[in-house]
């Protein structure tokens, strides 16, 4: 399913052109500052902005004031005191040569959702999304939309503003989202902002800054390639304003007449198969849709170059105080399963050192189920290996993938992905005592001819069970016995295996394994595995052997 609803934007790589120090004839604000914005609680608040160099510039929300004077470039930066919890609606001042006034702003919890596809996943589009629309009214829970956008160096600002959640706002909103703010506006009691940044097919080098692949060794292939974009962009940028209006025009033209006859021709297509079938007739040939017009190429490298979404959706928001991050994403990086825990964790540290507010909670879910012929398996498993992170948190996906579609990059349950992390949130983020992960692998030992297989994270006890919602027309779901493990000699080949859970462990044997050495659970793109705990979340796929990665199809056994 293809998700249109954000039309790509254009980031220049201005610092490469044009000389620092552009005076500002006014007091200026990033659009991150606005009407109805969610201001952090309990954390100190930068606020910042432009003026004329040397303009003295006072801040005041409610009761504070803080005042800076800019420098020689025009900036400015505050820094406020933290605003307690359940302090009510505030008004933001900023007052220069000229004053700007943000009302209706609240003080509660700002977290950014971001990745690719799945995290941008309309609210609309998702299960039960048109009855959810029209209940999505909530005051106190805030949306900031940032556009898309590409840049080769750090912008300065984005294209957005705060809207107050409405049927008509929330429609277009990040479902996992939008799932994920309303259950901590039910859980806190308190005023919620989602930031959403996020750009379908983008891979997580495009998310991370310049500095920050840099700093890793392995990475210096995404370095050669940001090099290699910027060296090209003088050359294309000059020429890419009139090829994308061309585009513009042509699309314009094709969706006014080209497209309309492909959809009756279709039309009149579905008609004559229909009576061809019932004729005990061949169908006729489908007709061929008209050809799009071709997007030009993106002068920067486009939404795949590496830091090109960091510079241009995520560089303006640094340093607007947030609680955390909630993530999406590890579909596009499958082409190097292992060397994502590499990239995945930089980038995590590196939007952290950007921050600068610690190592504040960052939350992730871990592939859904999908038949593909990818390595999803090394992605899931690089993702449970940065939980090695501090204050980090895995909400696996991995048993709501669309079970009737299997090839269906985007399955539509997003309520229980953003109750997963929501869930993680309360622990990481809140400190709760719940649990919030399903079970994860620790050890497992040989016993006879058997491997006993010990987990953390098993709640009140293991269980077999079943997804939260999976496609009615979908294949049965096993229930009377363990599904998923597989079990291996010390030749590596594995073959399926019993199951049994003996109190939080589970116990794993195989007629033809007589000295089992290995297991693995889940081991698969697309995922057929029925453990959990009995809180209703899933374990996670694991495996103990160091094998070059395999991606067998698993199905019930």
């Amino acid at each position: 399913m293809m998700i249109y609803r954000k039309i790509a934007g254009y980031g220049t790589a201005a610092a490469l052109l044009t000389a620092p120090g552009l005076v500002q004839a006014d007091v200026k604000m990033p659009a991150i500052f606005g009407d109805h914005m969610v201001l952090q609680q309990e954390t100190v608040l930068p606020v910042w902005g432009t003026a004329d160099p040397g303009e003295k510039v006072t801040v005041t929300v409610g009761k504070e004031t803080a005042r800076a004077e800019a420098d020689a470039n025009g900036k400015w930066l505050v820094k406020l005191p933290a605003l307690p919890s359940g302090t009510p609606p505030v008004t933001l001042t900023v007052t220069g040569k000229n004053t700007l006034t943000f009302n209706d702003a609240l003080v509660g919890e700002v977290w950014v959702c971001s990745g690719q596809s799945n995290m941008e996943f309309p609210l609309f589009q998702a299960l039960n999304g048109r009855a959810e629309v029209p209940k999505a009214t909530d005051s106190q829970l805030r949306f900031f939309l940032v556009k898309h956008k590409t840049a080769l160096q750090p912008e300065s600002d984005v294209e957005g503003s705060w809207q107050v959640c409405s049927p008509e706002t929330a429609k277009d909103f990040t479902a996992v989202g939008y799932f994920f703010g309303r259950e901590l506006r039910s859980s806190l009691g308190r005023p919620v902002g989602l930031i959403e940044a996020c750009w379908g097919g983008s891979p997580a080098q495009s998310w991370t800054s310049l500095e920050g692949l840099q700093k890793e060794p392995t990475l210096q292939n995404y370095v050669a390639r940001y090099n290699a974009n910027a060296a090209q962009y003088p050359k294309l940028a000059p020429e890419y304003p009139a090829q994308m209006a061309a585009y513009e025009a042509d699309m314009a033209k094709w969706k006014a007449e080209e497209d309309p006859k492909y959809q009756a021709a279709l039309k009149v297509w579905l008609e004559a198969s229909k009576n061809a079938k019932l004729a005990g007739q061949p169908e006729p040939p489908i007709p061929a849709a008209a050809p799009k017009p071709v997007l030009p190429k993106d002068p920067t490298g486009g939404p795949g170059g590496p830091s090109n979404l960091f510079n241009g959706m995520i560089a303006p928001l640094v340093p607007y105080a947030i609680k955390g991050a909630i993530w999406y994403q590890g579909e596009a990086n499958a082409e190097n399963g292992p060397g994502y825990r590499t990239l995945f964790s930089r980038m995590i540290t590196d939007w952290r050192e950007h921050w600068a507010q610690g190592d504040f909670p960052f939350l992730f879910v871990q592939l859904a189920s999908l038949d593909i012929g990818q390595d999803w398996p090394s992605v899931r498993e690089s993702q449970l290996k940065t939980l090695s992170l501090p204050n980090t948190a895995m909400a696996s996906a991995v048993d709501l993938g669309d079970y009737h579609s299997l090839k269906n990059f985007h399955p539509i349950d997003k309520l229980d992905v953003g109750l997963r992390l929501a869930l993680a949130a309360k622990k990481v983020a809140y400190g709760q005592d719940l649990v919030y992960s399903g079970p994860i692998y620790a050890a497992s030992k040989v016993e006879g001819n058997t491997l006993r297989v010990s987990f953390t994270h098993t709640g009140s006890g293991l269980v077999i069970s079943r997804p939260p919602w999976i496609d009615p027309t979908a294949q049965p779901w096993p229930t009377d016995k363990i599904v998923g493990f597989e079990i291996a000699g010390a030749d590596g080949n594995y073959v399926p295996a019993d199951a049994k859970i003996d109190g939080n462990d589970v116990v794993i044997s195989s007629q033809q394994i007589s000295e089992p050495s290995f297991v693995r659970f889940a081991w698969s793109s697309l995922v057929w595995a029925n453990l959990y705990n009995k809180e209703g979340l899933p374990a996670a796929p694991f495996r103990t052997d160091n094998q070059p990665p395999q991606n067998p199809l698993q199905r019930p056994h």
